[in-house]
């Protein structure tokens, strides 16, 4: 019986893996001319994701084989999670003493300072790699049987089944054309890249091509094992493997399949995915991690009435979402007004207003907005009044349930479509 169990285990991995080879390495919607351009300047630096993919499916076949699940008692499960994450926490402050100590001009003999401490990351390193096959192991069976009582399974399994692995991840390099917000160009480069050479690649670029361009970090990639990055945050973690199941999940049907075909397709594809793992992210938290659940906002209390006068008026809080909404919305004002150079100078006069009030952008640009504008699933920010952000959420809302969302979203190909489900009665300029 077991070894049916695991005949029948690698049997979907191998069949889910074969459904979803089309994605990998999928980086890009640019035209091939333009894109043979654009990669004369990153060819040499481009993230290999048929390698990584190899390699991080026999890692998942071997782990399957070993059935590490099988030997973790159900109430030792999520303490082990716990103690992964904890890890992840001792080895980043160990890293950063470490990195104090070769910091600070007074420490002459560092070898010898840091010799301790160098010897106690080794030791956590070892035991990371001991312990992170079996964090990864325990959140993916608990991924699983949240998705089943979701709905979002098929005779209690879900497809395809959730695999992910902690990774550094590869950058993407974003290009947008200078006199519209469009991504044109979404290509993943190697993880180690310098700031140097990030910002060489992006001016070469603008310089030669004419472009706008912008080197961005993400947070996970939905190949198939999805990648993530670490972290000590549960609560992130739980979301973002949610998200890239999603994305893997709508790669099977229509919308994910023609992702890269408009930018509206982009933007629902990544809105609903948001929306999913929030809410999946969520349902771990309660069933596993009930601790971890973030506390509800507070109520709002109105102000009891006063006749002294009234105090000076503090003034109100930066409101991050609001200003970038408002950036994004006046950027495309002027660029469609034809004023490129005046909208990029009014974009970098809002970065230095965004940096004073302690968002540290580095760049804020066309690039910036086609990128962070296609995760619309709350009002405001980077989408502008692009309507497709809030058409998605009408969806949602319009729907019983994730399960049913997900499915009505998930055979659409085209935005009209999407328009034509929701409740017309219902302007979306509202669901801002």
């Amino acid at each position: 019986m077991y070894k049916l169990r695991l005949t029948l285990s690698i049997i979907k991995i191998l069949i889910a893996l074969i459904i979803l080879t089309p994605i990998i390495g999928r980086s890009t919607v640019t035209p091939a001319d333009n894109l043979e351009k654009i990669r004369r300047y990153t060819r040499m630096i481009e993230f290999d994701y048929i390698q990584w993919t190899l390699d991080a499916f026999y890692l998942k076949y071997s782990q399957s084989a070993l059935s590490l699940t099988r030997y973790i008692p159900a109430g030792n499960q999520s303490n082990l999670v716990r103690q992964h994450l904890d890890l992840i926490r001792q080895m980043e402050q160990v890293k950063a003493d470490i990195e104090r100590i070769y910091a600070d001009p007074k420490i002459t003999d560092k070898a010898s300072a840091s010799a301790g401490l160098l010897q106690r990351q080794r030791a956590l390193i070892e035991k990371d790699r001991q312990l992170a096959p079996m964090a990864e192991a325990v959140l993916q069976q608990q991924l699983s049987k949240v998705l089943a009582d979701m709905n979002l399974s098929l005779v209690g399994q879900p497809v395809p089944p959730p695999l992910y692995h902690v990774t550094p991840l590869p950058v993407a390099l974003i290009v947008s054309p200078r006199n519209i917000i469009r991504q044109e160009a979404n290509i993943s480069l190697l993880p180690n890249l310098t700031l140097d050479e990030i910002v060489a690649l992006e001016q070469s670029l603008e310089s030669n091509l004419n472009v706008s361009a912008l080197v961005v970090n993400i947070g996970g990639v939905g190949v198939y094992p999805t990648m993530v990055m670490s972290t000590t945050d549960l609560s992130w973690l739980t979301e973002v493997i949610a998200h890239e199941w999603t994305h893997n999940f709508l790669t099977l049907r229509p919308l994910g399949i023609n992702y890269d075909t408009s930018h509206q397709l982009r933007t629902m594809n990544e809105t609903a995915a948001t929306i999913a793992g929030k809410e999946i992210g969520l349902e771990i938290l309660k069933l596993y991690y009930p601790d971890k659940v973030p506390p509800p906002p507070p109520p709002t209390t109105p102000q009891p009435r006063t006749d002294r006068p009234p105090s000076t008026p503090q003034p109100p809080a930066f409101d991050f979402r609001k200003e970038m909404n408002i950036t994004r919305v006046t950027a495309d004002e002027l660029l469609a007004a034809g004023k490129i150079d005046e909208a990029e100078q009014y974009m970098e006069e809002r970065r230095k207003l965004f940096w004073e009030n302690g968002y540290q952008i580095r760049r804020l640009n066309q690039a910036y907005f086609a990128f962070h504008g296609a995760y619309a699933d709350t009002p405001g920010g980077a989408a502008g009044k692009d309507p497709v952000g809030p058409a998605v959420r009408a969806l949602r809302s319009q729907s019983a349930s994730l399960s049913e969302f997900l499915e009505r979203i998930s055979w659409m190909t085209s935005f009209e479509q999407l328009l034509r489900a929701i409740d017309s009665s219902q302007p979306l300029t509202d669901l801002h």
